[in-house]
């Protein structure tokens, strides 16, 4: 599953290059946006983890939602592969062209908008990975809920838009009403942006946010598994 999904998107040389170059576009117009390079070092992280998961869930959901309006979904439903394996194989192959664009992300804020940060590179990565999981699960999971593109863009405000409210990028949790802080306890972007944060700008390493990696571990954990027992035969109308 993971091989073919990789190479059907490689095929498509218009999604190649449009995965490559809307994080750079974005990050581009992120970097203008903030002349001041204190702002800019204070808030990548929370902008790292959010569109991390916000390119890995669109990326995953609309091709995903491909996967079943061509069908393929139900032809291998009806072989012996079970359906973990049939959510794992996506996972894979999702997984490889959301991590590019993170690690572009990653880069190009570091490498060429100059972000200061304290922590080691290869942790930062590595918590990138987690939350990529998390997010290409969660783009797999919602996906099984729409039967068309249109369907599949409004879950956008429904999914991604509470998190970035609510998750710390805007402004601190710790800020908000307690019922609004009570709601980010359940929301996995807020435990991507501290996590980031403490690593990035307090220079802790992954021991030191056990806590949030753990609590980002275990939603992709659990949103595989939900996602496996409500995948669905039918191809998307």
């Amino acid at each position: 599953v993971a091989g073919r999904i990789v190479r059907q998107i490689v095929r498509d040389r218009r999604t190649i290059a449009l995965i490559m170059l809307v994080p750079i576009v974005v990050m581009t117009l992120i970097g203008l946006s903030f002349p001041q390079s204190n702002v800019l070092d204070y808030i990548a992280p929370a902008l790292l983890a959010t569109l991390a998961l916000f390119f890995s869930f669109l990326l995953t959901g609309i091709s995903f939602l491909r996967e079943r309006s061509q069908g393929t979904l139900e032809r291998l439903m009806a072989s012996p592969v079970s359906r973990m394996d049939i959510v794992v194989g996506y996972l894979c192959g999702f997984f490889i062209f959301a991590l590019a664009q993170t690690l572009i992300v990653l880069f190009f804020t570091i490498y060429v908008l100059d972000v200061n940060f304290r922590g080691d590179l290869w942790q930062i990565f590595v918590f990138q990975v987690v939350i990529i999981a998390g997010a290409v699960n969660l783009g797999i999971f919602t996906s099984t809920f729409a039967r068309n593109e249109f369907q599949m863009i409004q879950f956008i405000p429904l999914i991604i838009l509470p998190q970035v409210f609510l998750g710390g990028l805007l402004w601190p949790v710790e800020q908000m009403p307690d019922y609004l802080q009570w709601l980010a306890k359940f929301l996995p972007l807020t435990y991507a942006v501290e996590g980031l944060r403490d690593i990035m700008l307090s220079g802790k390493d992954l021991l030191d946010v056990g806590f949030q990696l753990s609590v980002l571990i275990g939603f992709a954990v659990v949103i595989s598994v939900v996602t496996a027992v409500t995948v669905r035969r039918g191809s998307a109308s």
